[in-house]
């Protein structure tokens, strides 16, 4: 970790506070205490240890709760670096005891630091660019599931009183001329009293192209039900309503796509993964969350386990009851995965995989999992070397067997 240090802090985070343990170079305890997560108290342990000469601090999480201490620790000229939690866990397993405390994990974390120099990450400005990024992604998760409770409120409405208007109107949600259309005229009754050259008029600036034939689906369906179901003026009252919240949330998700994308032209291996087909804002941004360090997975095989996409083999004495898809991993990263398979489809050499995969007889979700197994390889190997996606590597990439 560079030069020589008089000071090892080591620090297991946690909300309220921290515990601190400081070693000196031949193993001393200076300090073990616990410490509030506060500025003050932080900055005067920082220069007392300082008066010993260089202090090296370490953290078991750079970000979130980890993040004060990070930025603390800077300002007052120490060094800063983090060990992984799988490492961390490995090496506790060396030490005497089986107790797991606050004041152990954090002399594990120092003695490392004294001891195992090559175990610790740097807290570099990647590190700091994902602390940025989480709590944007973050966000947009909790949009994405409102979005999906308000289609689902206004599919149901309409569903329940006038079926092919949902069928118009349902799939098409997700474009602001839909949403326009029930925010103006709400709900059947509305819409029926609407001359077509007006709904087109409301449709045609939000979709030029697609208004005609968003107005001509409406007008067919109105026309395909002339009972009036109880519920009907209640629903024409609510579905304006909900529909300007669900345009909202399409708003709001758009300008948190810009901050996202604005971060991660900062982080240096947001572009290696951009290079790959399938691969968008959204979906880098977290598997750059999840991942976090690729140097914490030793082999392919290792990310495709803890993505959850590597197949488990099932055994019952000599006999081999066959390969299964795991039921563990990390969902987060398993899905943005299997998102990007799917929008991969379009590239050639993606398409000719999953073609293989289902004339072998494996249905689509499958044959989708195989190729994000796939695919998961060659990310690993992009992002080991810092290099940008190169078609060939999915050629020749070595994968295990996918089920």
């Amino acid at each position: 970790m560079g030069p020589e240090y008089a000071v090892f802090l080591g620090l297991d985070v946690g909300k309220g506070e921290h515990h601190a343990c400081a070693l000196d170079p031949s193993g001393k305890k200076l300090h073990d205490k616990p410490l509030p997560n506060d500025e003050q108290r932080l900055r005067a342990l920082f220069t007392q240890l300082g008066r010993r000469g260089r202090v090296l601090v370490v953290v078991d999480q750079p970000a979130s709760i980890g993040a004060l201490p990070v930025a603390v620790a800077r300002a007052e000229g120490c060094q800063v670096a983090y060990l992984p939690g799988l490492t961390m866990r490995r090496l506790a397993d060396v030490h005497p005891g089986n107790a797991k405390t606050d004041a152990r994990d954090a002399y594990v974390i120092a003695d490392a630091a004294r001891t195992l120099p090559h175990t610790l990450r740097r807290v570099d400005t990647g590190q700091e660019t994902l602390a940025e990024l989480e709590v944007l992604v973050g966000f947009d998760d909790d949009l994405a599931g409102e979005s999906t409770r308000l289609v689902n409120r206004i599919r149901g409405l309409l569903v329940t009183i006038h079926p092919a208007l949902e069928k118009a109107i349902g799939p098409r949600l997700h474009h602001p001329a839909a949403l326009e259309l029930l925010i103006t005229y709400g709900g059947p009754d509305g819409l029926r009293a609407a001359t077509a050259e007006q709904l087109l008029a409301t449709a045609k600036p939000l979709a030029p192209r697609m208004a005609g034939r968003l107005v001509e689906a409406v007008k067919a369906a109105l026309d395909a039900q002339t009972v009036v179901v109880p519920g009907t003026t209640a629903a024409a009252t609510v579905l304006p309503h909900l529909a300007r919240s669900l345009q909202s949330v399409h708003d709001q998700r758009k300008q948190v796509a810009i901050g996202v994308e604005e971060i991660l032209d900062a982080h240096p291996l947001a572009k290696v993964l951009i290079s790959m087909p399938g691969l968008g804002i959204r979906t880098s941004a977290r598997i750059l969350l999840e991942i976090g360090d690729i140097s914490a997975f030793a082999t392919p095989g290792h990310l495709a386990a803890y993505a959850g996409l590597a197949p488990v083999t099932r055994r019952s004495g000599s006999s081999i009851k066959g390969e299964h898809p795991p039921k563990g991993g990390n969902k987060p990263l398993k899905r943005a995965m299997f998102l990007a398979a799917f929008a991969s489809l379009s590239d050639p050499l993606s398409r000719a995989y999953y073609d293989r995969k289902r004339a072998e007889g494996k249905k689509h979700n499958a044959a989708l999992i195989c190729l994000a197994r796939r695919r998961s390889d060659v990310i690993y190997a992009m992002l080991r070397d810092q290099q940008p996606y190169q078609p060939s590597r999915k050629i020749t990439t070595q994968a295990a067997p996918a089920a």
